[in-house]
């Protein structure tokens, strides 16, 4: 009888250790899926492109013979500390005329200067002593234009042309960043055939002529800055 229940007890006990072992071995089975379960790959979000290319030399001409085709824009209006004037951008200069208005609507001109001013003969701008002149040319790109010299327009009274490069070019290739504008009432005809008319002021030469008038220095730079607060495209 005592045998008989000793058996019993000890076939309970063995039972029990049997199921104890399953419990554990299906707990770490568990583990081991959530401790080895792979987590999900998140993908890094790809840097926003630019849906303007930098230009150079090499792809400037083409990008604005086709720029031309969808951009026929051709006034501005030049906003500056004196005032405000409008520019008419000629169509037969299409290579200068794209090159200003691609510019404008870049935001390029805003916070520039009229950086050189020669009393009775022109005032030049699209530069400037900030910092962040040359982030704004870096993005936009390193570029020159040719001369487009033969197309009727001369250097007379309001005049809107643009100033060949500082660097030595025998082809006097154009500095795309900046402009003149005519001020006195002759014709400045010795420009002709080394700088591109390619627009002329249509409204506001008087504002033009209070800038021209402004105290500078000995390099032609006003004493007190002259900025150009914006430039706008207008109907």
């Amino acid at each position: 009888m005592r045998f008989q229940l000793l058996f019993i007890i000890v076939l309970f006990l063995w039972n029990c250790e049997d199921k104890q072992t399953s419990k554990n071995s299906n707990t770490t089975v568990v583990k081991d899926t959530i401790t080895t379960k792979a987590k999900p790959i998140t993908k890094k979000k790809a840097k926003k492109s630019s849906e303007f290319p930098v230009l150079t030399d090499a792809n400037a001409m083409e990008f604005f013979l086709e720029y031309d085709k969808e951009h026929k824009e051709n006034k501005v209006r030049v906003t500056t500390d004196f005032g405000s004037f409008d520019i008419l951008l000629y169509d037969k200069t299409k290579f200068h005329r794209s090159n200003f208005i691609y510019l404008t609507k870049r935001k390029y001109f805003n916070g520039t200067q009229f950086y050189r001013v020669i009393k009775d003969f022109v005032v030049q701008g699209g530069s400037s002593d900030a910092l962040d002149l040359y982030k704004k040319r870096r993005k936009i790109g390193h570029y020159l234009l040719p001369p487009d010299t033969k197309r009727g327009y001369t250097h007379q009274r309001g005049s809107v042309s643009m100033p060949s490069s500082e660097i030595e070019n025998a082809y006097k290739l154009a500095s795309p960043f900046q402009f003149f504008i005519v001020i006195n009432r002759e014709r400045a005809k010795h420009l002709d055939g080394d700088y591109t008319v390619f627009g002329e002021v249509i409204r506001g030469m008087d504002v033009v002529d209070k800038i021209n008038a402004v105290k500078t220095d000995e390099g032609d730079w006003p004493l007190k800055n002259v900025y150009i607060k914006k430039v706008e495209i207008i109907e």
